[in-house]
């Protein structure tokens, strides 16, 4: 990247509704290149996108040319989802994605991890939950985003890739219910959070990504302290039954 250049970002997912947002609400910020499969808008935010089955790594290869940092949504993001599922989206895609990056020389990837790596705390009310401790996934889908998270650590300690997994909470316009109240991530919130994952020079890491919900019980110091995120939302402001 030339000084002064914007930093070209893969999106992937970015027919999601995350991998959307981010899509809109970053274009202007970056140069962006969105990755589509299944889902895919009557119009695309920017003009440079590919189309490819996340779990072909031949497919995939191409998006990841010429890119400087990878922020990567694209998978099977239900928690009943079966092994097959989540194996081929989130355990071989998500492989691929730091394969491909490895291989390119890209230099950052964002890691769309989730809450549900530790949803058995929250299922036995066990807060509040801290991202140092022992994972705890509630679904198969959470296990493999668990295993998103150690492969990131993995290309981290071996390859120098640095790797941010954020542990994303609800991303809904508004919290309408108690679990929202308090695991709510704004849209404005997602998108700060995302670019300031982009920027920060670290390593590795793993962060809680939700707004600064007044009842959390996720904790977000570190994401505050290492990530330099700054909250603008609260569930409990922005509450509607």
């Amino acid at each position: 990247m030339s000084d002064g250049a914007k930093k070209r970002v893969l999106i992937t997912g970015a027919g999601g509704r995350i991998g959307g947002h981010l899509s809109n609400s970053l274009k202007d910020r970056y140069d962006l290149r969105l990755h589509y499969f299944h889902t895919f808008p009557e119009q695309p935010p920017v003009d440079d996108w590919i189309r490819a089955d996340i779990a072909d790594f031949d497919q995939m290869a191409p998006a990841f040319e010429r890119i400087d940092a990878v922020v990567h949504m694209a998978g099977q993001p239900s928690t009943s989802a079966s092994w097959e599922e989540v194996h081929e989206q989130n355990i071989v895609g998500t492989y691929n994605v730091l394969e491909a990056a490895r291989r390119a020389g890209v230099r950052k990837v964002v890691f769309a991890s989730t809450n549900h790596v530790m949803g058995m705390y929250d299922r036995d009310q066990q807060w509040p939950v801290h991202t140092s401790m022992p994972v705890r996934p509630d679904s198969l889908y959470g296990v493999s985003k668990a295993f998103g998270e150690n492969l990131g650590r993995h290309y981290a300690d071996q390859f120098g890739l640095q790797v941010i997994c954020l542990r994303i909470g609800w991303f809904l316009p508004h919290p309408h219910d108690d679990f929202a109240r308090w695991s709510w991530l704004s849209p404005r919130d997602c998108t700060q959070i995302v670019w300031k994952a982009i920027e920060v020079d670290l390593g590795f890491g793993v962060f809680y990504a939700i707004s600064a919900n007044g009842q959390r019980r996720w904790d977000i110091t570190d994401t505050m302290v290492h990530l330099g995120y700054i909250p603008e939302d609260d569930g409990e402001e922005h509450f509607t039954d």
